[in-house]
């Protein structure tokens, strides 16, 4: 239930999109394809998630009804892409399947990682949308790593 980010990067990075429900930056997938105007937008850039924040009774039943997806903008920038960096890789888990896609939809691209409060173990560990949600019918699934050019 891992997803490297690798390739072209100074750091190659592990996912571990299992304790991203305990995440802040996490939208709800609903909500993550309105348009700006329509939500209040209050992040601000990259912020650490909390470690040791207690979920009251009322959120922990909310994380087990919602879907959920994260932004994917902080990990890749975490990684330090490299500045002629224009592709990735999205590969799956599917006889060395992948699908590329741009460096500039990668950043504000989303990864979808619990639908209705579980993780996606049959066709995940997560599946990419785009940040437009142009993609929202068919999503890319089964992504294992992402291999920046």
């Amino acid at each position: 239930m891992i997803v490297l980010i690798k390739g072209n990067v100074q750091y190659p990075i592990t996912l571990d999109p299992t304790v991203w429900i305990f995440d802040d930056r996490k939208i709800k997938l609903e909500e993550a394809f309105e348009s700006k105007a329509d939500k209040q937008d209050d992040y601000t850039g990259f912020q650490k998630p909390p470690v040791n924040r207690s979920i009251s009774k009322m959120e922990g039943e909310e994380f087990l009804k919602n879907s959920y997806v994260m932004p994917l903008k902080d990990f890749i920038n975490n990684a330090e892409p490299n500045h002629e960096a224009a592709t990735a890789k999205l590969i799956t888990g599917i006889e060395d399947s992948f699908e590329t896609i741009t460096y500039k939809n990668l950043i504000n691209g989303y990864f979808l990682f619990s639908k209705n409060g579980k993780p996606l173990k049959e066709d995940g560990p997560v599946h990419f949308y785009y940040g437009d949600g142009s993609n929202q019918d068919n999503p890319v699934k089964y992504i294992k790593e992402i291999v920046i050019d």
